[in-house]
């Protein structure tokens, strides 16, 4: 298995409306400075925060599944489909972008959250109706046991269904508690650390340590069991894991 720490200065970064609204990107677009720009179908990660209320204009989309997560705060979504939607934390909403769609967002001072691309084949999304769906938070299983809370955002249970294969949990990891992820064979798991520090090991491997902000990268040959501790108060991280390869061509993407 390979195992990489991005910390933030190896990750891109973005302001929008005159910089009320700054990003941190773990992967980001081409040319924007980060060491990742993509992790085979996971296109695209922003992590954004806004410390007055702010928001972009119209702009368009086409082919990717676009999903938002909200961690804090209030965002509100239009969109040429006739959508007029409000974000909330733990709230999710999805674009299956399609043939094209267009929308603006506009946020509350405080909100933070995150936009997440996703890459289907793109030849036959472009074909495809676009369609918008508000996924509340109390729609998501979470699981709370021995000091860990799993809040499953995509995979088994979750409302969320993308054509893009792709899980993501938002975790919480109290400490002295051990979380244990298993990674199947030729998937990637990408880790952002977005409360508190950690540390991680897998069998016969040494414990590496990592930091608030750092994005986790995991590529596994064969399958593997990993495990996340927190190094302080609680840890909580969120991970998507996605094939490390697809049988569809990828959109090029340079750094």
């Amino acid at each position: 298995m390979n195992a990489n720490i991005i910390p933030p200065k190896d990750q891109a970064t973005g302001e929008f409306d005159g910089g009320k609204i700054k990003e941190q990107k773990p992967i980001g677009f081409s040319g924007e400075g980060a060491s990742i720009v993509r992790l085979g179908p996971l296109f695209y990660w922003a992590w954004a925060q806004a410390e007055s209320k702010s928001g972009l204009g119209l702009h368009p989309h086409q082919g990717f599944e676009i999903m938002s997560y909200g961690l804090s705060g209030q965002s509100t979504h239009k969109d040429t489909l006739g959508t007029v939607s409000h974000l909330s934390a733990g709230d999710v909403q999805l674009m299956q972008t399609g043939s094209g769609i267009s929308h603006a967002e506009g946020v509350e001072a405080g909100f933070e959250g995150f936009q997440i691309w996703f890459e289907p084949y793109l030849n036959d999304a472009v074909k495809k109706t676009p369609t918008y769906d508000l996924f509340k938070s109390e729609q998501f299983p979470v699981d709370i046991q021995d000091g860990i809370k799993i809040k499953t955002i995509l995979g088994t249970n979750s409302p969320v269904h993308l054509v893009t294969d792709a899980q993501m949990v938002d975790v919480e990891i109290a400490k002295g508690a051990t979380f244990t992820y298993k990674l199947l064979q030729h998937r990637t798991l990408a880790g952002l650390a977005i409360r508190g520090d950690g540390s991680f090991s897998s069998i016969g491997k040494d414990v590496s340590t990592f930091f608030h902000k750092d994005f986790l990268i995991f590529q596994s040959e064969n399958e593997e069991e990993i495990s996340f501790q927190a190094n302080g108060e609680t840890l909580r991280i969120v991970f998507i894991e996605v094939p490390s390869f697809v049988e569809y061509p990828l959109y090029p993407k340079r750094k």
